[in-house]
């Protein structure tokens, strides 16, 4: 096959039995998506590549391995043989179980008709935003945002539109600014609780605020709650479909992947009303099937089995976010807010005055350890820093704060 260049965009003049063609490619849908990007982490692994011993502090990968009961219900599980195909939304007895932890931790109730069973959460949303949005539709996001669900609603031909959360108030849930966002065209809400980048674990009240305008406007949500399991101190989840009228007009996405160290199995679970349930499977069937048989024996296992292994992985997750957080607020012209939720921390650098996208290289450069800028987050991130502390052990997350504290008292010395 002879490739020409072409003077067309995207397109390419292709020999094929000796007749000249111009074959288009890509589908338009994907001329019209942002570039998809993961920030500092491919810089990251270049150099790890290099030979380089990089302190990763900006994937949200949690550093725990996979509980043994879970690995070992997994493992049976191919001994026994269950390597056919399944049942297209999931088995029934996971999902029979999921409804029961629903019921019991998220408040929702919701039969096992009404779980999907997900390649992750990635999956759900990815279906949900084709299932929901048609070509126009507004889908508004909260900023600072997980900028991961931003093709997904692209590639349904999606508008997203950013409602900007105020870092002054503690990027408290603000009505009045997600309403102000709406317009005719708004289709959707997509909310990220507890939140990423910020740790934000939204309250009772702040989510009632959210309610009352998707009700008002008649808006379906997109709740991804993905950490509902690492919540620290006084801090509470609440499943936003456990309001007063909001499970018929929510799709809450949920996942294996933080709370019990299961990132690699790509395995979570979406929760709907039968009326949007019977569409999320068809365009479900149709992207993938169903999920490995064999390996929602490990999530079965996992939501059945004894939750202390859940329990012990926050509470090393409570003490490194302890060590990072006093480390960082010791530094002089960094804040950080402790988190109350997730593995993240959201430090304030604003008054080094330099944009968080340069300062992460800058960061990486000169100590190995790799942050992401704020700005990843989008422009209301900008002047905080995404610090993963659920990445790395205790001991390297010392060393991470040894070299950061030395970097930024060099910044303090420039400053005057």
């Amino acid at each position: 096959m002879l490739i020409i260049p072409l003077p067309f965009t995207l397109a390419e003049t292709v020999l094929i039995n000796g007749n000249t063609q111009i074959m288009k490619w890509p589908a338009d849908r994907l001329l019209n998506t942002s570039p998809k990007s993961f920030g500092i982490y491919e810089k990251a692994m270049s150099m790890m590549e290099q030979g380089i011993d990089v302190i990763h502090l900006e994937v949200g990968r949690p550093n725990f391995d996979t509980p043994k009961h879970i690995k070992e219900a997994t493992k049976q599980a191919l001994d026994d043989g269950l390597v056919h195909y399944g049942e297209f939304p999931g088995t029934l007895k996971f999902r029979q179980a999921l409804s029961e932890k629903l019921s019991v931790t998220n408040n929702i109730t919701a039969g096992p008709d009404e779980i999907l069973i997900t390649s992750g959460l990635t999956q759900g949303a990815f279906i949900t935003c084709i299932t929901a949005i048609d070509p126009g539709d507004e889908v508004i996001v909260l900023g600072p945002y997980y900028p991961q669900h931003f093709n997904k609603v692209e590639l349904a031909g999606g508008k997203l539109i950013v409602a900007p959360l105020d870092a002054a108030k503690g990027f408290q849930l603000d009505p009045e600014v997600i309403e102000a966002k709406i317009t005719d065209k708004t289709r959707m809400i997509i909310l990220v609780n507890p939140t990423n980048p910020t740790g934000r674990a939204f309250t009772r009240t702040e989510l009632e605020g959210l309610a009352a305008i998707a009700i008002k406007h008649d808006l379906l949500v997109m709740c991804d709650e993905v950490y509902e399991q690492i919540i620290y101190d006084n801090s509470a989840h609440t499943s936003l479909a456990s309001l007063p009228g909001m499970y018929e007009r929510t799709i809450t996405l949920f996942a294996f992947t933080k709370g019990y160290a299961m990132d690699g199995w790509r395995m979570g679970y979406a929760v709907a009303c039968e009326t949007f349930m019977k569409d999320l499977l068809k365009v479900s069937m149709n992207d993938m099937a169903h999920v490995n048989v064999f390996i929602q024996e490990g999530g079965f296992a996992a939501i059945t089995g004894d939750q202390a292994c859940v329990r012990d992985m926050v509470a090393e997750d409570l003490r490194r976010r302890d060590l990072v957080c006093s480390r960082l607020s010791a530094i002089p012209n960094v804040s950080c807010n402790l988190p109350e939720a997730s593995i993240y921390a959201f430090p304030n650098v604003s008054a080094f005055g330099i944009p968080t996208a340069a300062l992460v290289e800058e960061i990486l450069e000169k100590t190995h350890v790799a942050c992401e800028a704020g700005s990843f987050y989008g422009s209301c991130g900008e002047g905080h820093l995404r610090i993963c502390f659920g990445a790395e052990p205790y001991e390297r997350l010392e060393t991470a704060m040894d070299r950061l504290t030395d970097f930024f008292s060099q910044k303090n010395e420039t400053l005057g």
